[in-house]
C-alpha cells in the first residue's frame, strides 16, 4: 500500500512542493495453506464415510467445526488483508458449509428442528454444486492444482445431490472416492504452497496458469 504526502519547501523566490511517497510491505505469511488443509484433511474423512469405511461420527463432527469450519473462516478472513477476494470468498465459504453441515446433524438430536429429508439435503448440495462451479470457473485464471481441487468438488457435490435427489446410494459411494480425490488434492496444493516457500524454489509444482 502507497501513501503519497506533499510537502512545502521554501525558497527565496517561491514555495516548490515535495512529493514523497511511503511504501508498506505486507509482511504477513500465506494463509491459503491452512485454508487448503482444513479443507482437505475433514474432505477425505467425511468421505471416507461416504465410501462406506464408517458411520457419520463425533471424529467428522469435530473436524467439521474446528479444522473444517473454524480454520477455514479464520484462513479466509486473513485473505482479505491479501486483497484476495477468491481465496476470501473460498475459504470463508466453505467453513461456513462445514459448520452448516455438522448443525443440520446436530440441530434434529437437540430437538431444535426436524431432520432434513433427503430431497432437502439433495437440493442443498446441489446448491453448493452450483457455487463451487462458479468458483471453479475462476481457478483457469489461478493453477492447476487449483483446477483439480474445485473440479473435482463440483463432481462431488453433485454426486451426492443426485444421490440424496435420485435414492440410489451408488452415486454416494462413487461420490466419497470422488471425495476422497478432491481432498487429497487439496492438501497437495497446501503443502506445495508450504514446501515451495520454505525452500524457495519449486519443490511441488501447482501448475500456475499465465495470465494475459
Amino acid at each position: 500500500m502507497a501513501v503519497n504526502a506533499t510537502q512545502p519547501f521554501e525558497t527565496a523566490d517561491k514555495d516548490i512542493f515535495v512529493s514523497t511517497e511511503t511504501i508498506i510491505k505486507d509482511t504477513s505469511a500465506n494463509p491459503a495453506p491452512l485454508g487448503l488443509i482444513g479443507f482437505g484433511l475433514t474432505t477425505i474423512l467425511l468421505n471416507i464415510h461416504n465410501a462406506g469405511l464408517y458411520p457419520v461420527n463425533s471424529m467428522i463432527m469435530g473436524m467439521g467445526i474446528f479444522v473444517g469450519g473454524i480454520a477455514q473462516i479464520f484462513a479466509g478472513l486473513l485473505e482479505s488483508k491479501k486483497n484476495n477476494t477468491f481465496g476470501l470468498t473460498a475459504f470463508t465459504a466453505y467453513g461456513s458449509f462445514w459448520l452448516s453441515l455438522v448443525a443440520i446433524w446436530i440441530l434434529p438430536a437437540l430437538g431444535l428442528a426436524e431432520k432434513s429429508d433427503e430431497t432437502a439435503m439433495g437440493i442443498y448440495l446441489a446448491i453448493w454444486g452450483l457455487f463451487t462451479f462458479c468458483m471453479f470457473l475462476g481457478t483457469f485464471r489461478l493453477s492447476r492444482a487449483l483446477q483439480v481441487v474445485f473440479g473435482t468438488l463440483v463432481a462431488l457435490f453433485w454426486l451426492l445431490a443426485i444421490g440424496d435427489l435420485t435414492h440410489i446410494a451408488a452415486y454416494k459411494t462413487t461420490a466419497g472416492y470422488v471425495g476422497i480425490l478432491c481432498g487429497f488434492s487439496a492438501f497437495y496444493t497446501a503443502i506445495a504452497q508450504v514446501l515451495n516457500e520454505v525452500y524457495g524454489r519449486t519443490v511441488l509444482p501447482l501448475g500456475p496458469v499465465a495470465k494475459k
